[in-house]
Order: C-alpha cells, then structure tokens, then sequence
C-alpha cells in the first residue's frame, strides 16, 4: 500500500486504520463508518485547538505590538527624551538628568525667552553636512535672544536691545549660584535663530563658543522641555 500524502510505501496496518510511517498520514477504509466519524472527529478537534492557540497568541501580541506603535509614533511625532551628560545647566538641570521635550510645542506659537530647549548641535549639523557619517549630537540649553534682538553680555550680566532699540537687562535668577563673568557681544540674532545659554554661565558650550555660527536655527530646535523623569526624587515639570 502507498500513502495517498507523501509516496512512501512504509504503510502499516493498525487494526481498522493505516499509518504511514514516514509523514503520519492515516487511512481507512471507506466502508469503516465509525473510525471514519472518529478520525473527523480527532481532525476538526486539531484544527480546533490550532485555532484557539493562534487566538489566544493574537489576542496575548496585539496589545504589545499596539504599544510599541503609539510609543513609536510618540517619540517620532510628539515626544523627544534627552539625556543630559553635562553640568552646562546646572543647577536647573544636572548631570545624568533625563528630560521629555514636546516636539509639537511649537506647532502652536513661537519659542519663547526662557524657553529650555533640545537642539541639534548647529557646528555638528555643518560638519554632517559636509560628512553624512558625522554624528550630530542634541544640545539642551536656555533661549535668551529672539529673532531680531541684539545680545550683549558686559561682566556676565546679559542685556538685550529689541527691534525697537530699547535695552533691557534679563532676569538670571536661574543663573547658577557661581557668579558669571566677562564680555561678549554684541550679537544681532537673525530673523529665524535664537541665541542660547547654559545657566551654569561659567561652564557652557553655547552660542558665545560655537565655530560656525552663534545661533540655533528654528528647525534644528527638537522641542521644548517640559518634564524630568529621572532621577525620581527630583522627577517633574521644568520651565
């Protein structure tokens, strides 16, 4: 006798069924009503329990695979997280302190003065620009100068002229307990950039010190920070 399923003539007889050996494959013989019945019956309970195993899987998937979408979606779209390796912010924000920044921000109205803000690194984006594997790193700084304002720093105290020519001394009560120093400026911000410092004044790598410009662009800014997550003890909202 040869299997009807895979060829092989390795067909035993067990009693009213065949069995092929090789695939498993079982026969009867048409006129056995009640093992014909049985063998349905064993088949359509098999595809049953296929079924609920393949139910019970979707069912155990979906929601996983459903969340890592929203958060896929979240990060891309709507959520920027940073990690801050510097003190350039201190003592606002420390050292290893993990940030939320909302991309969507300003979809709704410009940057703001005093805004913290996450940023691509304006001399990374140049150098990326002129080699695709240039890393660009994201900065995370204060925004002290708007579109159009001069800045000028005299003995660490900031001071900006708006377009109408009136100077106004800014407010550093963020400013790090160390007193800022020295003089810089004057710096005339151009009509899409922002001009940005660290509130730990003495130890920032901002706008005063970059190479290929001293301002950060609208479209390189990643999000405004709203929140720290970590570490717990301190987690919560910044402005």
């Amino acid at each position: 006798m040869v299997c009807k399923k895979c060829g092989s003539e390795n067909v035993v007889n067990e009693g009213e069924r065949f069995v092929c050996k090789d695939c498993g494959a079982v026969a009867v013989d048409p006129s056995n009503k009640k093992e014909l019945k049985k063998i349905k019956k064993e088949k359509k309970q098999k595809e049953e329990e296929n079924k609920s195993f393949l139910r019970e899987t979707v069912d155990f998937c979906l929601p996983i695979v459903i969340a890592l979408i929203v958060a896929m979606l979240l990060k891309t779209f709507v959520f920027a997280n940073a990690v801050v390796p510097t003190g350039s912010m201190l003592n606002t924000i420390q050292e290893q302190d993990r940030l939320i920044a909302s991309r969507i921000e300003y979809n709704f109205h410009d940057p703001e003065r005093f805004d913290i803000i996450i940023f691509k690194f304006p001399d990374d984006v140049a150098a990326h620009e002129q080699d695709p594997s240039h890393k660009v790193d994201y900065f995370v700084k204060r925004i002290i100068g708007l579109p159009g304002e001069t800045v000028t720093i005299v003995n660490g105290v900031v001071y900006v002229e708006d377009k109408n020519g009136n100077t106004t001394q800014l407010r550093d009560d963020f400013v790090t307990a160390c007193k800022p120093t020295g003089n810089y400026g004057p710096y005339k911000v151009p009509e899409d950039s922002y001009f940005v410092l660290g509130d730990n004044r003495e130890a920032s790598a901002d706008s005063r010190f970059w190479e290929t410009t001293n301002y950060v662009k609208r479209d390189l800014i990643i999000g405004k920070v709203k929140f720290r997550y970590m570490p717990f003890n301190t987690a919560g909202k910044l402005e």
